[in-house]
This record gives C-alpha cells, sequence and structure tokens, in this order.
C-alpha cells in the first residue's frame, strides 16, 4: 500500500535563478516549464532568484523582465501552476497583482525565521487574489524550535494555507528538520512544507526527514541548480521518494528528461559542493550570498572561504548582500 502522496514544488526557475546570474532566457523558460509540465509536476515557481522586484544592482539584474518569463511559463502550462517568490520589502504588493495578470496561481510570502509579522499584507493580498498563499520562514536554522512554532502561528493567523521551514544555508542536519517539522505539524493546522539545500549534502536526506516527519509540500531542482550547492534534486528526489513507497505523482522518465535535455544544456556549470558552498553549509550563510561573495573574493584579493565564515560569524541573513564587500574589504586591511 503506497504512503500518502505530497506535493512537489519545483524552483528551477527560481532558486535556479542565482546560479544563472539571473539570466534566463525567455526560451530557457519555456522548454523548462514545458518539461515540468509534461512530467506532471503540479506548481513550479518562476520569479527573480530574490522574488519579485529583486532584479536590482544589490541583488542581481535580471537579463529579462521577471513578468514576461512569468507569462511564457504560465502559457506552457496544461495542468501545472506557476508559483512566485515574494520577500516583503523586495517585491511589494503591485508586484504580486501583476504577477496574477501575468498567470500566477501561487505566491510564497518570504521572510527571515524571525519576522514573520512583516508581511502580514502580502499574505492577505494574495489571498483575496485568490491564490494558493504560502508563509515561506528562510533561515530556519536560525531560530529555536519554539521561535518557529510561534512565527508559523503568525503566518497561519494571517491566512497562510502553508508553512515553509526553509534551510536556506544548507546548514541543517535530518534531526534539525525532524524536530522543526514535527513542532509544527503538533502546533498549527494549515499545511507544512520544506526547502532544502546541499550545501553539507543533506538535501535529500533533509526532504525525506521533512516527509517522514509530516510535510505535504517539498522543494526540488532539476539537476539541483540552485543557489550555493543547489536544492533537493529533484528528478532523484522522485526516483528515491518512489522507492521508499511515497505516490509522487510525476512521470520519472519525463522528469528526468526534463532534467537532463534541457536544463542540464544551459547551466553555466555543474552543482556540485565545492570548498565554498561548503564553508556555506559549515557556518550557515544563506546560500545566495555565494556569487556575491566570489565577486567580493576577487575584487579584494582575499580567500572567499575567510568571508564566508565571518558571515557566519556575524549571522548575516538574505537583505545583507552589501556586508559582503564590508566584510571582504575589512579582511584585505587586516592582511
Amino acid at each position: 500500500m503506497e504512503k500518502k502522496s505530497f506535493e512537489l514544488l519545483d524552483v528551477t526557475l527560481r532558486d535556479g535563478s542565482h546560479a544563472m546570474s539571473h539570466a534566463f532566457t525567455p526560451q530557457q523558460v519555456r522548454d523548462t516549464a514545458r518539461g515540468l509540465d509534461a512530467a506532471g509536476v503540479r506548481y513550479f515557481e518562476v520569479s527573480h532568484g530574490d522574488g519579485l522586484g529583486g532584479s536590482s544592482l544589490q541583488y542581481g539584474l535580471s537579463a529579462h523582465d521577471e513578468l514576461e518569463l512569468i507569462e511564457i511559463a504560465a502559457d506552457e502550462c496544461k495542468q501545472a501552476e506557476v508559483s512566485v517568490l515574494l520577500i516583503p520589502g523586495i517585491g511589494v504588493k503591485s508586484d504580486l497583482q501583476n504577477a496574477v495578470r501575468a498567470g500566477a496561481k501561487m505566491v510564497r510570502v518570504a521572510t527571515h525565521v524571525t519576522e514573520a509579522d512583516v508581511a502580514a499584507q502580502h499574505i492577505a493580498l494574495g489571498r483575496e487574489l485568490g491564490l494558493k498563499t504560502i508563509g515561506f520562514l528562510m533561515m530556519a536554522h536560525m531560530a529555536s524550535v519554539e521561535k518557529i512554532v510561534e512565527q508559523a502561528k503568525l503566518f497561519e493567523s494571517y491566512g497562510a494555507e502553508v508553512v515553509y521551514v526553509t534551510d536556506s544555508a544548507g546548514y541543517m542536519l535530518p534531526q534539525d528538520v525532524t524536530e522543526r517539522i514535527s513542532a509544527l505539524r503538533q502546533s498549527v493546522g494549515c499545511e507544512i512544507g520544506f526547502h532544502g539545500h546541499n550545501n553539507l549534502s543533506m538535501a535529500m536526506a533533509n526532504t525525506i526527514a521533512a516527509v517522514e516527519a509530516g510535510a505535504t509540500f517539498i522543494d526540488g531542482s532539476l539537476r539541483a541548480l540552485g543557489a550555493g550547492s543547489g536544492n533537493t534534486q529533484t528528478e532523484v528526489m522522485v526516483a528515491v521518494l518512489e522507492r521508499l513507497g511515497y505516490q509522487t505523482g510525476i512521470d520519472l522518465y519525463k522528469i528526468m528528461d526534463a532534467a537532463n535535455d534541457v536544463v542540464s544544456k544551459f547551466m553555466p556549470r555543474p552543482q556540485e559542493i565545492t570548498g565554498s558552498s561548503l564553508v556555506m553549509g559549515y557556518s550557515g550563510v544563506y546560500s545566495s550570498f555565494l556569487l556575491h561573495t566570489q565577486a567580493a573574493a576577487k575584487r579584494f584579493g582575499v580567500d572567499e572561504r575567510d568571508i564566508l565564515l565571518e558571515l557566519g560569524r556575524m549571522k548575516a541573513v538574505g537583505g545583507q548582500e552589501d556586508l559582503i564587500y564590508d566584510v571582504a574589504q575589512g579582511i584585505a586591511v587586516q592582511n
């Protein structure tokens, strides 16, 4: 007898934007969306890596208008639905309204793990617009289980239908995930999701731990394309979970084809665990800091690992990308 199924949400066209330096082409988006839809993926995310409105000097300029890319992806959907990410303070309410006009059917409103209260109006707008509306607690390793439960309850009170535990740094171990997902399962009435990064090679194990603890939404990315060392690899996750007896609803051959015949051909580099991304997972640094850190290290002639360790010690979070260059300059002066 098959175990209870869940929703697999693919983030290739959003988290993968970090690895692509936010330069997805319309054709790449079209081909990837078509492959995901054909494979039976119900939801997949499309936007700048830092969400709607993320195209900027601080976060990285997009090569193509994100609303155009959302519209292209939605046009390829016969059964799948397009999701978008919105980080309050980066994206604004009008960005979400425009995304809906472009074809978005889901929004994930993302905040730092202790700042769910900044998302009340965005969650409410998502529900008002008829979207599947999700609260996304980033950098979840930086808060206690009790704090995560508190913040999840806030999201739920605002109208979130799912609350995510997000391992943005790829720092967690399976027991960390089990503890957090189990606590939420016992404390909130909405569904629970998990989003993992692979900086410590734990993404698959952590995803399995999340599902076993009761998560009903899990994230993956084709060929693991994403920030840092990437995300849980979608096509591998389908195979592993099917072997564990779960009903994924995904056609394994077709999701493999989307990964290997489409995404692998435009990836700028393999998603492997390099020295820098390993240090990110070890020190708990936001995965999207990787390319910024590499640029800062080159500019100031310092070891990027030293930058990442210092950022971890400082407990830097998303939105503090400018701090990377300050840290690099400080290390250069010390040297």
